[in-house]
């Protein structure tokens, strides 16, 4: 059966370190930083207390009356301002597209109730230590807004788009942690790949900043404490990396099959070539200390691509900058590509804007479509101490200037489930 090749023809991205996809990617060239004190609620009393927040969206910028979004929560704004830059830069609507022919499927996160309303009822309702359920539920009731209920559910952000752009083809959703939006890109090509749609809508989006979501991190103990130095606290690779640094925003690709964006003279950022997915089969949380997940993924999205271990040009790595991770990971590309693991440049921009959980994995595939177009290494911040046990080249400090035809993304989530994506310069 004849494979259908899939390109990237539209991108957009809203993220800690800029609302656009040039503002993002110039701070990111410049190792310019996006972490902060958290200014969302107050953190003061928390264990973490900084964060990396996007800061001056105006969802106005991209719709007509944003007021039909009041109740959504910051995952659908972000997803809907990075959608419209992507359709916008694509320019998929220059030419006739059937609506039936244009899908969507997002690696979008939950979004978020008012939790201190939520915990004001559950504080109100108290009585001798417990919850009175049959006074919280009829204060509920009265205080709690059913539309912001239905809007949280993790399908909302994809079906949203769906009605702004009129697609009509596939619609889905999958929330993988942080492997949620590569995921969603690899599955979005195959729908193209065997027929199934001509154009595919894909990225994530995710807001975690929010009471809940730092506690259940800190609980993990997987936060960065870093408090005094928002700036320095994610360092991935580095010895003295304690954690992530929570992140928020979204990523979008316009993904099209070849022949129609090379009909309509699309400009094309690359194509994706490759796409594994495995999964641990081991723990909740943690990774499989031989990363045998992740190496499998590694080979398997080689496979899908034809490629050999010495064909990777620059790998922007899952790098969250906790202890687990950043060695695991080092350790599966060590075992996939050998010893050309050791003469590939890797990188984390996390270091920079923070973990944007389901969003994450589709901003760093826009990095590596940059990172072709102008042949730059964008940097992993914060590296100052070595660690023994992560002994690649992390690109340290500062951007570097390197030819780059093909470019590997990694995103392994919690639960793991493991996703990488191959993405290479277009060649007819």
């Amino acid at each position: 059966m004849h494979r259908r090749r899939v390109v990237v023809t539209g991108i957009g991205a809203i993220t800690p370190v800029g609302n656009t996809v040039d503002a993002m990617w110039k701070t990111l060239r410049e190792g310019g930083s996006g972490i902060g004190h958290i200014s969302h609620f107050d953190a003061s009393n928390f264990p973490t207390r900084i964060a990396a927040e996007v800061k001056g969206f105006d969802l106005a910028r991209y719709v007509d009356h944003p007021e039909r979004f009041k109740f959504a929560g910051r995952n659908i704004h972000f997803a809907i301002g990075a959608a419209v830059d992507a359709v916008k830069d694509s320019g998929i609507f220059d030419t006739e597209l059937d609506p039936a022919q244009f899908g969507v499927y997002l690696g979008a996160g939950e979004g978020q109730q008012d939790f201190m309303l939520f915990m004001k009822l559950i504080a109100e309702a108290r009585r001798d230590g417990q919850v009175d359920l049959e006074k919280f539920t009829e204060a509920g009731l009265k205080e709690l807004n059913p539309q912001a209920e239905l809007e949280q559910e993790p399908n909302m952000p994809a079906g949203h788009l769906a009605s702004l752009f009129n697609a009509q083809g596939p619609n889905l959703n999958c929330l993988t942690a942080c492997a949620a939006s590569s995921q969603a890109i690899g599955e979005a090509t195959e729908i193209i790949r065997r027929g199934d749609a001509d154009v595919m809508l894909s990225g994530g989006a995710h807001s975690m900043i929010h009471p809940f979501g730092v506690t259940g991190f800190n609980l993990l103990t997987a936060l960065s404490t870093h408090n005094d130095d928002p700036k320095g606290a994610s360092r991935p690779f580095d010895k003295d990396r304690d954690g992530f640094v929570l992140g928020e925003g979204a990523g979008m690709l316009i993904l099209e099959d070849l022949d129609r964006a090379l009909a309509r003279n699309a400009k094309i950022y690359g194509e994706i070539v490759g796409y594994g997915s495995t999964a641990d089969a081991f723990r909740i949380t943690d990774t499989h200390p031989e990363g045998r997940g992740a190496v499998a993924c590694i080979k398997m999205a080689l496979r899908d691509a034809g490629l050999n271990t010495d064909s990777i040009d620059y790998i922007n790595a899952h790098g969250t900058s906790t202890s687990v991770n950043d060695r695991v990971e080092t350790l599966a590309i060590k075992q996939a590509l050998g010893n050309d693991a050791f003469s590939t440049p890797v990188s984390s921009i996390k270091s920079m804007m923070g973990h944007l959980i389901a969003a994450a994995g589709s901003v760093e595939a826009i990095t590596c479509l940059l990172s072709m177009r102008d042949d730059v290494l964008p940097p992993t911040m914060n590296y100052s101490t070595p660690d023994p046990e992560c002994d690649l080249e992390y690109v340290p400090n500062a951007s570097r200037e390197a030819p780059v035809r093909v470019t590997l993304s990694n995103s392994f989530g919690f639960g793991g489930q493991n996703i990488s994506l191959i993405f290479s310069e277009y060649k007819k």
